[in-house]
């Protein structure tokens, strides 16, 4: 995201000032944009979070580099801190707001049903829909083709991107952010099979989204059958993640893009559940547990637990397991002339 010259005119004194970092270098540079390493060019300001990449110090043209406390010198001035990654996300909130343009208002063609309450500060684009009952908090804002449905509740200072569904009888937060694409409340997948034919079981329950939750584009996050789906407060979800009916998701956990959580399956706190991962239903996750990239897992995790391979087992021995697979032909050429000597 590299900003044109103008866009910014502060010095590193005091955009370390923002930030509670330290100058190592010329505090008096000027910088005008902000900018990933590789892409920068005069003038900008980027950031060095990972320790593998700082040979690019070297290359960019950056005028400055917001990096670790650990780097004690470069080739440039940086700016020191405790959280690169997280100091420069604060840099472009603080000194970016110019390029983010919210709607505001309520735009005439949205359809705002009966008995509907909105917050101060409401902003509903075009062709937004809420249904009989909804209620909308404070500061809110619903992007162009949303659907809320019938006594659905949403929290204040949420952000809500085109195109999102979110059906009856659901409860979200404040300050949740949801993107295009996906679908709240939708049914559980549910169906009893006599002779051979599939026949539909209601989804009565609901789902409740708590505070400071992020959802990513085309996420589907499916109501319970009876009682609630549950996302916890300081969760965030990566595009494209399945989540059954009566799932419950613990506090500030992370969800990696395509996993699949099947039913009633219950997530602990902080977590982390990388991409690919599919988990079977009626299964535990404890606290701190780590479920890595296409891990299948069947059954119950421990906390403070790294898991990965199919079926998932502990992250040490599925190494182990894994590099004794890659041997494999070999083994299998050693037992073949094994085999020729004792004919």
């Amino acid at each position: 995201m590299s900003e044109s010259a103008g866009a910014i005119r502060k010095t590193l004194k005091e955009i370390a000032r923002l930030i509670d970092g330290e100058v190592l270098g010329d505090e008096d540079a000027v910088i005008t944009g902000i900018s990933g390493i590789k892409e920068a060019v005069d003038g900008d300001l980027t950031f060095l979070a990972n320790p593998k990449y700082i040979h690019l110090m070297e290359t960019t043209r950056a005028a400055a580099v917001i990096t670790s406390r650990d780097i004690t010198n470069a080739p440039k001035p940086i700016i020191r801190t405790d959280n690169p990654s997280l100091a420069f996300a604060k840099i472009i909130s603080l000194l970016m707001t110019d390029e983010l343009q919210y709607p505001s208002g309520i735009h005439p063609a949205a359809v705002v049903s009966k008995n509907v309450k909105l917050g101060r500060d409401v902003a509903l684009q075009p062709y937004v829909v809420l249904d009989d009952g909804a209620e909308i908090g404070d500061r809110t804002i619903i992007y162009a083709g949303t659907y809320i449905g019938h006594h659905t509740k949403i929290g204040s200072d949420c952000l809500i991107y085109p195109n999102v569904v979110i059906r009856e009888k659901i409860e979200i937060g404040n300050r949740v952010i949801i993107h295009s694409g996906t679908v709240i409340g939708s049914d559980g997948f549910g169906f009893a099979t006599v002779q051979g034919t599939h026949h539909k079981i209601p989804q009565i329950g609901t789902v409740v989204i708590e505070d400071d939750v992020e959802i990513g584009a085309n996420v589907t996050i499916d109501r319970a059958r009876f009682g609630r789906t549950l996302i916890s407060r300081g969760t965030k979800i990566d595009n494209l993640v399945q989540i059954a009916h009566n799932v419950e998701v613990g506090e500030n956990s992370i969800i990696i893009a395509q996993a699949g959580i099947s039913g009633s399956t219950v997530i602990g706190k902080n977590v982390t559940i990388a991409g690919q991962a599919g988990l079977v239903g009626h299964i535990t996750i404890g606290d701190n547990a780590v479920l890595a990239a296409q891990a299948g897992v069947t059954k119950s995790v421990p906390p403070d637990t790294c898991v990965s391979g199919y079926p998932a087992k502990p992250h040490e021995q599925a190494k182990r397991i894994n590099a004794f697979i890659q041997r494999l032909p070999e083994l299998f050429e050693a037992v073949k002339k094994l085999g020729e000597k004792t004919k």
